[in-house]
C-alpha cells in the first residue's frame, strides 16, 4: 500500500510538473509573443525614425544648393546699383569725346587722354561681367532696346537701329539698362 500511495504522490507530482511544464510554455509563448510585438514595434519605429532622417537629409541638401544658388546670385548682381551710376560717367566721358572731336580747334591730347580713360573703365567694368548691347544697324529688339523715336529712312529696312542715342549694357547675362535708340520706318510716298 505504501507502494501505491507512493506511486499516487509520484503520478501526481508527475502531473503537477507536467501542468508546470505546460504552465510555463504558456508563460513561454505569451512572452515570446510579447516580445515579437515589442521587436516589430520597435522596428517599425526604427524605420520611420530612418524615413524622417532621410528627408531631413534631403532637405538639409536642398536647402545647401539654395543658398549656394542664391549666393552665387548676390555675388554677379551685388555691384549692379554702382555699375548703373558708373554709366552716367561713361556717358559723359563718350558726350564729351564726340563733341570735341566736331571742333576744328579741339585738344587731341586732351581728347585722347578722355578717350583712354573710357576704354580703361570699360575694361574694368567687363571684368565684372558689363557688356555693351551693339544696336546700330541691328533690327529693333524691344528686350534691349528702348525706341524714344522713329525716323523715315529709305536706306535700312523697317525696324532697325539707325541711331544709337545712349548705350545699353547686360550685367552678367541680366539686361541692366537697355539702349536708347532712334529706329527706321519706311518712307511715305505721296
Amino acid at each position: 500500500m505504501t507502494d501505491h500511495k507512493n506511486e499516487i504522490k509520484k503520478k501526481a507530482a508527475d502531473d503537477e510538473h507536467v501542468a508546470d511544464n505546460e504552465a510555463s510554455s504558456k508563460k513561454d509563448s505569451n512572452k515570446t509573443i510579447e516580445s515579437s510585438k515589442k521587436v516589430k514595434s520597435v522596428e517599425e519605429e526604427l524605420k520611420e525614425t530612418y524615413d524622417r532622417f532621410l528627408r531631413v537629409s534631403a532637405e538639409f541638401e536642398n536647402y545647401k544648393k539654395r543658398s549656394a544658388r542664391e549666393m552665387s546670385e548676390f555675388k554677379k548682381f551685388a555691384n549692379e546699383s554702382l555699375i548703373k551710376e558708373l554709366l552716367l560717367i561713361i556717358d559723359n566721358l563718350e558726350l564729351a569725346i564726340n563733341s570735341s572731336k566736331d571742333e576744328e580747334n579741339s585738344n587731341n591730347g586732351l581728347i585722347e587722354g578722355i578717350d583712354m580713360t573710357l576704354k580703361k573703365l570699360l575694361k574694368i567694368l567687363g571684368e565684372f561681367g558689363l557688356k555693351q548691347i551693339e544696336s546700330l544697324e541691328k533690327p529693333f529688339d524691344p528686350n534691349f532696346h528702348q525706341a524714344v523715336m522713329q525716323e523715315e529712312t529709305d536706306k535700312h529696312s523697317q525696324n532697325t537701329v539707325i541711331k544709337e542715342l545712349q548705350k545699353g549694357y547686360i550685367l552678367n547675362e541680366r539686361l541692366l539698362r537697355p539702349a536708347m535708340v532712334v529706329v527706321s520706318k519706311k518712307q511715305q510716298t505721296d
